[in-house]
């Protein structure tokens, strides 16, 4: 059986995997409360978070090794929440990827087949099957000492499609790569598992790297999902100041809304001198206290007063950081606020930058504003 086949295989599901209302408790303390989530098959899906927040303890949850307080986990239909591990078709590679130091890279692509009784002849295809994927047909003899810690990730991802899950668990799969390993391997890790066309769900605290491999994702806080979508969705529209904060950077003013027209509304923030205008409404009511988010991107400097955006604040840079791609520039407002702005490398070889001290002015549009309630 090819473990290549996504084509061949049932058209996407929503609710292939169903989490529903999933709570984990550990004593007195409570690390998932109340969970509901809907992943489809063939979904690359991410659960991010910082450290504690319970994103790790609904993944364990998930393959069976926690057992699950209160709620229930259905895949593909079936009820798996009481199944033990071994039973389970779900497999989970974990973030030390737990290679066996004193077995050659096939013999720990083969452990699990072999566990389960599988005829030699079809472990040894189904093992070149899966190193092949992987491209790590060459490094069959060698044992994990021998290899890097992209070769061992390859591997350990070998091993655990080699048994053709339902579901495929990943336990922050790059956290023992460096950056520019990182980079490559997040590209091609998602390719490989579009490939195989296996359902993957998988915990990260890296924003980039939800972004960057995720169909969706999910923000955990507090053993919460704050917000649930696509990466474009969460990004461009956060429900919170704490998703608006933990996803990229932004700039996050605090107002009251003074103003609401047909066609835009006005806030007052003690951070500029004249309002924000916003081009799009809110369901708040005027004289709601709210935070305007502005994501650094968004800000454009120049040196003469913005004809294009309605939105500005004239100041003095404080702060440039050279990043290579881009520059990003801290302007201290006459109110002493802050703003933030990142402006592309390309744009400033167009003209001579702004230097530290130097009088600017901040601008951006009127749809460049998100306004948060929470």
């Amino acid at each position: 059986m090819s473990l290549s086949s996504p084509e061949s295989g049932p058209p996407p599901t929503p609710g292939f995997v169903q989490i529903q209302g999933v709570a984990k408790h550990f004593g007195d303390t409570v690390a998932v409360q109340h969970v509901d989530l809907a992943i489809a098959r063939r979904e690359l899906f991410a659960l991010l978070g910082s450290s504690g927040c319970g994103k790790s303890t609904l993944l364990r949850m998930l393959a069976g090794f926690e057992s699950v307080s209160a709620g229930r986990i259905l895949l593909d239909g079936e009820n798996i929440t009481d199944v033990p591990p071994y039973r389970r078709p779900v497999n989970m590679m974990f973030q030390s990827y737990a290679l066996f130091p004193h077995m050659t890279v096939e013999a720990n692509v083969a452990f699990g087949l072999r566990q389960e009784g599988v005829a030699r002849a079809e472990i040894g295809d189904r093992v070149a099957e899966a190193l092949k994927l992987v491209q790590m047909q060459a490094y069959g003899k060698r044992r994990p000492a021998q290899l890097s810690g992209g070769q061992q990730q390859r591997v350990a991802l070998a091993r655990s499609l080699v048994k053709q899950p339902k579901l495929l668990l990943l336990d922050e799969p790059m956290s023992a790569l460096d950056k520019q390993i990182r980079q490559k391997t997040q590209i091609e890790l998602t390719r490989i598992v579009e490939q195989v066309g296996v359902t993957c769900i998988m915990v990260t605290h890296d924003q980039e790297e939800a972004m960057t491999m995720a169909d969706r994702l999910a923000v955990m806080s507090e053993g919460r999902i704050v917000q649930c979508g696509t990466p474009h969705e969460v990004y461009e529209y956060p429900n919170s100041r704490f998703v608006a904060s933990f996803i990229g950077s932004t700039n996050l003013f605090d107002g009251v809304i003074v103003e609401d027209e047909a066609d835009h509304i006005g806030i007052e923030s003690p951070a500029f001198a004249q309002r924000l205008y916003v081009n799009h409404g809110v369901s708040e009511p005027l004289g709601t206290a709210v935070t305007a988010s502005i994501r650094p991107e968004r800000v454009m400097l120049s040196r003469q007063r913005p004809v294009r955006h309605v939105n500005w604040a004239e100041g003095e840079v404080a702060h440039a950081a050279y990043m290579g791609s881009h520059t990003v520039f801290q302007v201290r407002l006459a109110s002493g606020a802050l703003i933030e702005a990142s402006v592309p490398s390309r744009v400033l070889a167009e003209g001579d930058g702004a230097a530290v001290g130097e009088s600017v002015f901040a601008s951006w549009s009127a749809d460049g504003v998100t306004v948060l309630s929470a």
